[in-house]
């Protein structure tokens, strides 16, 4: 049998457990969900880290616990956790469950519990879609029933399994990085995985990824209650990519390292605060005023960047987004774009509980 045929016959085989989900033209009078409260949503300011043991199936571990406790020992109170579907299934047989991987991210959603922290459960990875695929998938989630009805699938058994769990505690963040797309065909995802996590957990607390890789609103989902869009800290990418091959921007690896600063001003515009303010935040502005909450889900600068030139940029990005009352999680908490074993050659680093700590960074979160 053929992997498209054998998906679509495991497809057809979960469409009673996904009743309601297979629609192909859904709109905001779709679902049964009650209308967002005009005073939007209230939840603490959380600002953490993102950890990534499943994050790369290839190498992914347990969630440690010394991690948890080491955030929570320096005031922070929020972790998002980028989880691939390849860690606990497959690209081949999009409903198997590995139930040892899923108790791993049981005892991380404990953890968090123990230590005061807010987890976030972000699915990275989804079938038919993720943002940092080196090739083109067979199917494609946007546009392919087959992939959507086994996002459903999976976000379905996160919903069932943690049911119960206060949404002070845990919230669910449905895609990562959504592509430049019709914002009819985004809105259609989202609106199907809510409401199928709302049909098992109805009070569940959701993130939604902005529109346009995290960032700008989708501002279809005005009527959705109980939801927080998650924006991205990154703009500009030459300062926080620089020499970053992923992206595949040939200015990242051009760029002479001798010239970069910040502020910057490249091909004849100034890059700086204000720039920033323009990109990262202005285009929120029309959710909020309609009731909507922000929360920035990633943030952070590729170790390549000189360090003086990394902290200076940083400073106004978080004291931008601190004048808007805005959390975040940086991208990460060990390793390129963290504050432990970064690996930046012009850093003094300070050895902390058997890592290398890049303390000047981590003074500065403390404080933003």
């Amino acid at each position: 049998m053929e992997r498209r045929d054998f998906i679509r016959t495991l497809g057809a085989a979960s469409a009673i457990a996904l009743a309601g989900t297979g629609r192909s033209k859904l709109t905001a009078s779709s679902f049964a969900l009650p209308k967002r409260n005009k005073s939007g949503i209230d939840h603490p300011l959380w600002k953490g880290f993102n950890l990534l043991d499943k994050f790369n199936p290839g190498h992914q571990t347990a969630f440690s616990e010394k991690d948890f406790e080491l955030i929570a020992g320096w005031g922070f109170n929020f972790v998002r956790l980028p989880l691939s579907y390849w860690c606990w299934s497959s690209e081949d047989d999009w409903y198997k469950v590995d139930e040892k991987v899923l108790k791993e991210i049981d005892k991380a959603v404990d953890l968090g519990k123990q230590y005061g922290l807010h987890v976030n459960l972000n699915f990275h990875r989804v079938p038919g879609y993720c943002i940092n695929n080196a090739q083109p998938l067979p199917t494609n989630l946007f546009e392919d029933e087959e992939p959507l009805k086994a996002c459903c699938f999976h976000w379905k058994l996160f919903a069932e399994r943690y049911k119960g769990i206060p949404s002070s505690q845990l919230s669910f963040n449905l895609i990562n990085e959504a592509p430049s797309i019709e914002t009819e065909k985004y809105d259609k995802v989202a609106r199907q995985l809510i409401f199928t996590i709302r049909e098992v957990d109805s009070g569940r607390l959701i993130i939604v990824d902005g529109k346009d890789v995290g960032t700008q609103p989708l501002m279809t989902l005005t009527d959705v209650p109980n939801i927080i869009q998650s924006g991205r800290g990154y703009a500009p990418m030459l300062i926080s990519h620089f020499r970053a091959p992923w992206p595949g921007m040939k200015v990242l690896m051009d760029f002479p390292e001798k010239e970069l600063s910040w502020p910057l001003t490249l091909d004849g515009k100034l890059l700086d605060r204000d720039a920033v303010y323009e990109t990262s935040v202005a285009p929120w502005k029309s959710w909020i005023e309609q009731g909507g909450r922000v929360h920035i889900g990633e943030m952070g600068c590729y170790n390549k960047t000189p360090h003086p030139v990394a902290m200076a940029w940083l400073k106004d990005v978080f004291s931008l987004f601190k004048e808007q009352d805005w959390g975040w999680a940086l991208w990460n908490l060990h390793g390129d774009f963290g504050v432990l074993n970064s690996g930046r050659k012009d850093v003094k680093y300070e050895n902390y509980k058997g890592y290398l700590l890049d303390r000047e960074m981590l003074e500065l979160l403390k404080v933003s």
